[in-house]
């Protein structure tokens, strides 16, 4: 709705009273007396019966006051609902919205938790596993191969989510395998109260102060394997821990550089050389023929992206000349500001053509009907144009902003002339994304567009 504002699609605010605009009183306040009236907005709150456009509107002490009662019955009410939630948990009733992966909720009780038989199975395997000594990567590997579904998805096919946000990618992770080995819920043991919300932020609770209920469901994974796998598995954290690892250089191309093939993070490490190399992780973390096996140089890919640059340094001057000459002439005919200028010329030719209808109307030169016919062209005309304009100042502030984006790429690449170097700074600034290829070509995507056209 903000957003909205900020463009002028929105010029009136209406609600059916003032807790639904806020219940934080400065920022309600901050909305009603400061930000409507700053951006002509008018507000309504309907069972308060205010309105911004009402002159004697109760607009005096009333408001503060309404929106400090709003604020403290909202408080009053998530503590209620803490408390309540937290009575629940003692009691070893589940109050989370989806149901750990193995269990469903009961038809007739929401708060408790009975075995999903066709996931359960699967979760008794991956202890299996892990207990036979299978590393959590290989585990994930192994349900991919055998198009286990991932737990999201399961719950997508038993319709308790249907957002795309929740889907994930579909393949099982290693950190999905590891929260089910570390969740005491296959014991049979409820335990909650593992975080908490502090303006809007997640706060882990220290482990001795979750709260834990004893045999409050039918356990998948017994007591017995539960601890022995979890020990292994501290074990080998524990050991890893200990060895010591070579300091790794920046990834100068963090978050930007993907495989071509699959589209995934390519993963960097050293090779037995000692020397930065970055390949696709598909194979080894979702399943055999995912994807190609690779592995390219930093180095190479390093020099390539530089050579890009080298040959975008020779466009991008006549690139941003081209764009401003097109965004700010009004002579070349082509161009936004000329379009923009003859739209203002035909609005004003219209207005005029308005002013003298009415004249001929007075004048009894034209009849009514003719009046208002003639009249509802000429303002369709005009709301036409001024519609146009919108859309083509919008345009040009688009252009501007790649012209701003050239300038910048201007002075980079000069840095990277004179120093004949990639540093962090100017990927970030210059780089949108890397794809590499098995057969190492490198595909250097820019933020500065140079190679999109125009419009």
């Amino acid at each position: 709705m903000i957003s909205d504002i900020e463009n002028k699609k929105i010029n009136c605010v209406m609600v059916k009273d003032l807790s639904r605009l806020g219940r934080n009183a400065i920022d309600t306040g901050f909305y009603i007396e400061k930000y409507f009236p700053l951006h002509n907005v008018r507000f309504i709150s309907v069972n308060d019966d205010f309105d911004t456009n009402k002159e004697n509107g109760n607009n005096g002490i009333m408001l503060p006051l309404k929106n400090m009662i709003n604020e403290a019955y909202s408080i009053d009410i998530g503590r209620k609902i803490k408390a309540q939630a937290r009575q629940s948990m003692k009691a070893g009733e589940y109050i989370g919205a989806r149901p750990p992966y193995g269990y469903k909720k009961a038809p007739d009780n929401c708060h408790k938790l009975i075995v999903d038989d066709e996931a359960a199975e699967v979760v008794k395997q991956i202890f299996k596993w892990k207990y036979e000594g299978v590393s959590y990567n290989q585990i994930a590997k192994n349900l991919n191969e055998a198009n286990v579904m991932t737990p999201n998805r399961y719950a997508q096919s038993k319709g308790i989510i249907n957002h795309k946000t929740l889907m994930g990618s579909g393949y099982w992770q290693t950190r999905t395998v590891q929260k089910i080995l570390s969740n005491e819920c296959y014991t049979g043991d409820m335990v909650q109260g593992k975080a908490q919300y502090i303006n809007h932020k997640k706060i882990d609770i220290p482990k001795e102060q979750w709260i834990r209920v004893k045999n409050t469901h039918e356990p998948i994974i017994s007591h017995g394997m539960f601890d022995a796998v979890n020990e292994k598995c501290r074990q080998i954290a524990e050991k890893y821990k200990n060895i010591s690892v070579d300091r790794y250089n920046k990834n100068i191309l963090k978050g930007k550089i993907f495989c071509g093939h699959c589209g995934r993070n390519l993963n960097r490490n050293k090779n037995h050389k000692g020397e930065y190399v970055f390949h696709c992780l598909a194979n080894e973390r979702i399943a055999e023929n995912t994807c190609f096996t690779f592995y390219v140089s930093e180095k190479y890919i390093v020099k390539s992206i530089l050579e890009d640059i080298y040959k975008q340094s020779d466009t991008i001057l006549s690139k941003k000349l081209e764009l401003e000459k097109y965004t700010l002439s009004k002579t070349d005919k082509s161009g936004y500001a000329y379009e923009i200028s003859e739209l203002k010329k035909s609005i004003e030719k219209n207005r005029i053509f308005l002013k003298g209808l009415y004249e001929s109307l007075v004048n009894k030169i034209i009849t009514d009907d003719e009046y208002f016919e003639m009249k509802r062209e000429y303002e369709n005309k005009i709301s036409s144009d001024f519609n146009k304009i919108s859309d083509l100042e919008k345009s040009q502030n688009d252009l501007k902003k790649k012209i701003k984006n050239y300038d910048k790429a201007e002075k980079h690449i000069s840095v990277i002339n004179k120093a004949e170097t990639l540093t962090a700074e100017i990927a970030e600034q210059l780089i949108d994304k890397v794809l590499v290829y098995s057969d190492k070509k490198v595909e250097v995507f820019f933020s500065f567009d140079s190679s999109k056209e125009m419009r």
